[in-house]
């Protein structure tokens, strides 16, 4: 039987795969989006703005949204050259030691420096500064992104904290 705690640990590591694995299909429309901007612009001499910002957009949002996909994989940067050699328990200090001291820490941080940056997008009911550009609420929503990247990455943090209690119980 599963504890309250596996239990929560399995639904955030679904909820980081299920948003890596989707994030991830980001990557093919860039191609896509960079490919169609490369045509009309040298073939048809036309250009979307809106397109190119788009772009761009996602670039930032396979980056923001695939930080927590990215964790749970532990595929993050690690200085690797102690940590492989340590023990599993030492390994589970490190990995609780980082979410408690690193990962919470600048999760609120960034948190609470993005609240204001999000709520004034949509307060302003913010367009693009480029004509034909991405009209509203398309920068709100991005701009919202980046107060949903801390809160996944800390649920993922959340997820490596308990797994690392359950290691360090285990031996």
């Amino acid at each position: 039987m599963k504890t309250q705690d596996q239990r929560l640990r399995e639904t955030i590591d679904r909820f980081s795969r299920a948003t890596g694995h989707t994030v991830a299909w980001l990557t093919l429309f860039m191609v896509v989006a960079t490919f169609v901007i490369v045509v009309f612009r040298y073939v048809f001499d036309l250009g979307f703005i809106w397109l190119q910002e788009l772009l761009v957009w996602m670039h930032g949002v396979v980056f923001m949204l695939g930080a927590a996909y990215t964790l749970q994989q532990e595929q993050h940067v690690r200085v690797d050259i102690f940590y492989r050699t340590m023990s599993a328990r030492k390994q589970a200090w490190v990995n609780l030691l980082g979410v408690v001291f690193f990962v919470f820490p600048l999760c609120l941080f960034f948190f609470i420096e993005s609240w204001d940056y999000a709520r004034a997008a949509w307060s302003f009911n913010e367009v693009s500064r480029d004509a034909g550009g991405l009209p509203y609420p398309a920068i709100p929503l991005l701009k919202s992104i980046l107060l949903v990247m801390p809160i996944a990455v800390a649920l993922q943090g959340l997820s490596l904290l308990l797994t690392s209690l359950q290691n360090m119980r285990a031996r």
